[in-house]
């Protein structure tokens, strides 16, 4: 077979497969491609067994220039603790499942704050400690399938979630390991909609459930982006309640 051939012949076999596969996520229902979703995780079981996670790594921003000591504590149901340090300081965003606050040391302000409704919708949707698709029923959002969409070269299936608050993410599954590779997120603040882009990679499994290690996040459209890159996990560790809520005032 000469070469002009086999190259026609090689680009006529990926047309076809790529067709197939068309098809077959087309004919996939929603439920279908959560249930992939779940299986891929680490299947229902394991996602319920892990009550409670606790990552540690590092934040770099401006293209690496400046690097943070990154840490997180997610507990089921809905709550969640980030913490991002540098030299000596360290800054603060909470939600205990009713509201958010936060200690912002870099912005000048060292005691904590309450947060507004709006400004505490991103820690919401952190705390989930397995994503916007698992459960959606029960958490009362609703879930479109889209088909597939390219992204950055891989043909993923796209999901729309419309969360309860009207708030909207889309979400993006790699088609052979059906786990998130890219969330755009639509939130209404302060009367304008902020559109954020997160990517995810470098998944490794913790207490039998695979966890995004790589963790690259901005508004969409933007240049100057947060890559957080994970060094550990730990799963069900011990949590204390009281770290999530805000503070009381120091006795006097």
């Amino acid at each position: 077979m000469n070469l002009p051939i086999l190259s026609l012949f090689l680009a006529g076999s990926v047309l076809s497969q790529s067709l197939v596969h068309g098809q077959e996520t087309r004919q996939m229902s929603v439920d279908q491609i959560v249930a992939k979703n779940v299986e891929a995780k680490g299947g229902p079981d394991a996602l319920r067994a892990l009550q409670s996670v606790k990552l540690t790594g590092k934040m770099l921003v401006n293209d690496g220039q400046l690097q943070f000591g990154f840490s997180e504590i997610k507990k089921r149901p809905d709550s969640v603790r980030t913490e991002v340090s540098l030299q000596g300081m360290t800054a603060v965003q909470a939600y205990d499942g009713q509201e958010g606050w936060k200690i912002s040391p870099f912005q000048g302000r060292k005691d904590p704050e309450k947060m507004s409704a709006d400004d505490a919708k991103s820690l919401i949707e952190e705390a989930e400690v397995d994503g916007p698709l698992i459960d959606w029923k029960e958490k009362g959002s609703m879930v479109e399938s889209l088909g597939t969409e390219d992204v950055d070269g891989t043909l993923a299936h796209k999901l729309k979630v419309t969360r309860k608050n009207g708030d909207i993410q889309y979400v993006y599954l790699d088609p052979d390991h059906f786990l998130e590779i890219r969330i755009v997120s639509q939130r209404m603040e302060r009367g304008s909609q902020v559109e954020t882009e997160t990517d995810l990679s470098d998944y490794e499994k913790i207490n039998g459930v695979f966890l995004p290690f790589s963790i690259e996040s901005g508004r969409k459209g933007g240049s100057n982006k947060q890559k957080l890159i994970l060094d550990k996990a730990e799963g069900n560790p011990p949590v204390d309640n009281a770290i999530f809520r805000f503070p009381a005032p120091p006795s006097k």
